[in-house]
């Protein structure tokens, strides 16, 4: 018996990296995946259905269940035929996995609006076009759901020359929190993971690279796994930062200031600043 047995997983991004870890660890454990991948390369060019079927066919290999889904993640119609995928194939989706990225990597003063209208389209708007129909058929359905986000120590903490990628991610995670809130009274929990792990994003990051084998994909699938399962109920609008095997959680945070019963002066600020910034 699996510990997903029953249950229907749609995984966007799935065909490579993190993605593929999270479907083959969903099938080993019994759920129905359905492995979406639009087949572009790093930086969101191209298309073609390989790399989505490559993931079934592994799936399939061991005995579990799996439809490939090309939509792209980053349309209203394509997060909709993604959840349909899952529908019709196999009458329910239980938990949805948001990992579709790309990267357009380039300086505030030198990026092109293409670069950000992309990138935002993938990562940001993809997650809310794939979650709306997701949770609209977990609230049909009446028994909860699962949806768990991929956000990033780029938006979480800041990263030079991934303004796009860091504020989509920025993003994601507060659309993480709000979603939580939203959802809690269907019985749908959403919890975001920040992975560090070596992909094809961050194989050029020599920090990543030294790394190697304690960076792999593997590490990150069990905490999505787990905020996937049973055993999580009750957790939601959660960020967790997975690093190899350290597995931590990230929060917001405000210190205590300085409080006046007047209006400040700006000179009083300057006076107080180490105080008023004070952790």
């Amino acid at each position: 018996m699996g510990r997903f047995d029953g249950k229907v997983v749609a995984i966007t991004g799935a065909g490579s990296g993190i993605g593929r870890s999270h479907a083959l660890a969903f099938a080993r454990e019994g759920a129905g995946v359905v492995v979406n991948d639009l087949g572009t390369d790093l930086s969101g060019s191209g298309v073609g259905t390989m790399a989505a079927d490559a993931v079934v066919r592994e799936i399939e290999a061991m005995g579990a269940e799996a439809v490939a889904s090309y939509d792209s993640a980053a349309t209203m119609e394509g997060g909709k035929a993604i959840t349909r995928a899952a529908l019709d194939r196999f009458g329910r989706i239980d938990i949805l996995v948001n990992n579709a990225g790309i990267l357009r990597d380039m300086i505030i003063l030198k990026m092109p609006e293409s670069s950000w209208d992309d990138v935002i389209a993938v990562h940001l708007k993809g997650t809310f076009a794939c979650t709306r129909p997701a949770a609209r058929a977990m609230r049909a359905q009446g028994d909860g759901g699962r949806i768990i986000n991929t956000t990033s120590i780029s938006g979480l903490l800041g990263n030079f020359g991934q303004a796009n990628y860091g504020s989509a991610k920025a993003g994601i995670a507060g659309f993480t929190r709000i979603a939580a809130l939203e959802f809690e009274r269907y019985g749908i929990t959403v919890n975001a993971v920040a992975p560090i792990a070596m992909t094809r994003m961050t194989e050029k990051i020599a920090e990543v690279a030294d790394q190697g084998d304690q960076l792999d994909p593997a590490f990150v699938s069990p905490v999505v796994l787990y905020l996937a399962s049973d055993l999580a109920a009750g957790i939601t609008g959660k960020i967790f930062g997975v690093e190899g095997g350290n597995i931590f959680v990230y929060e917001t945070v405000k210190n205590e200031g300085l409080s006046r019963d007047r209006i400040w002066t700006v000179e009083e600020i300057h006076e107080q600043i180490g105080e008023i910034m004070k952790m």
